[in-house]
């Protein structure tokens, strides 16, 4: 769907885009939708929370840091972004801002995998329970 894209701002802000379209047609279905990107900037995540609705929209800030995604990294991008391959990288030659009001924050740094699964899963589940009627 993005394969077109790269890492200029504009192509970042038409991947969120893209990706938040989507993320609102299986949220308008009722369906529970957890869509993994990168949003670095307060704008973009700004963008995504119009387009899906405030009403469907929870920001997820899973943290780590840098070394650690780094370490993590299977794809390679961010040796190739220290190698200059790749311009415009988050967190390398590219602005990551912290997001501030993440309805969750997931520590990765010293939990496991099953551990962060569990924290995000009980939230959603926590979440769901307020607004389901009974």
């Amino acid at each position: 769907m993005n394969n077109n894209l790269g890492f200029s701002d504009a192509d970042r802000i038409e991947n969120i885009r893209r990706i938040a379209e989507v993320a609102k047609l299986f949220a308008n279905c009722g369906i529970v939708t957890l869509a993994s990107f990168i949003t670095p900037t307060e704008e973009s995540r700004k963008l995504a929370k119009e387009i899906i609705g405030a009403d469907k929209y929870i920001e997820v800030y899973v943290s780590t840091s840098l070394e650690t995604c780094e370490s993590r990294d299977v794809k390679g991008l961010y040796e190739k972004a220290r190698q200059g391959i790749i311009k415009n990288f988050t967190g390398i030659d590219s602005v990551f801002e912290i997001p501030q009001n993440a309805a969750i924050k997931i520590e990765t740094e010293g939990s496991t995998i099953d551990n962060s699964v569990q924290k995000l899963y009980d939230f959603i589940i926590n979440k769901i329970k307020k607004v389901t009627p009974k």
